[in-house]
């Protein structure tokens, strides 16, 4: 039996390294902002609006209770999720957690470019964006490293560069 927690920032790379490293490791990979908006058939973005952050942070407490509970599985974290109640402690104790770490500089090109379906980053961009960034990592980062592994994923550009820090990873874990 077999659980792997990806945690990061946002645009750090969780669900894109997290769906090849899943393969490489034969695991079935679950997103949690996936799987909460499966469950709830509203997307992370309503259930905020419907329910503030204090109700969808009791969501997806509940909702990474569930799916820890299953086996040979690999959970690709929302950027938040090790933040709120007993999370990181939580996943630690569940399974291998892994913080995919990325520069401030490199997760702010990342989030320009997608900006626009990340409700919380639209009215920002240049360098409001990057102290956005760098404020909030600051904050999260605390409990990022709490992982029992720490991986620097600044170079994921490219399918290949996916490829190559998932076998990388799987090094780490076997």
């Amino acid at each position: 039996m077999k659980r792997i927690f990806l945690v990061g920032y946002m645009g750090a790379g969780k669900t894109t390294i997290g769906r090849v490293l899943s393969k490489m490791a034969g695991l079935t990979f679950i997103d949690l902002d996936y799987y909460i908006e499966g469950r709830f058939r509203k997307t992370v973005s309503q259930l905020f609006a419907e329910r503030g952050e204090e109700g969808f942070r009791t969501i997806e407490h509940n909702m990474l209770h569930e799916v820890a509970e299953f086996e040979d599985v690999l959970i690709s974290t929302g950027g938040g999720t090790p933040c709120y109640f007993d999370n990181m402690a939580f996943m630690c104790q569940q399974g291998t957690t892994i913080y995919l770490q990325v520069s401030v500089e490199e997760l702010t090109k990342r989030l320009e470019l997608c900006k626009q379906t990340r409700p919380v980053l639209k009215n920002r961009s240049g360098e409001a964006l990057r102290a956005f960034v760098q404020e909030s990592l600051a904050a999260r980062s605390g409990f990022y490293e709490q992982a029992a592994i720490i991986f620097n994923a600044d170079s994921l550009m490219t399918e290949l560069d996916t490829k190559t820090l998932s076998s990388e990873i799987i090094q780490l874990i076997n």
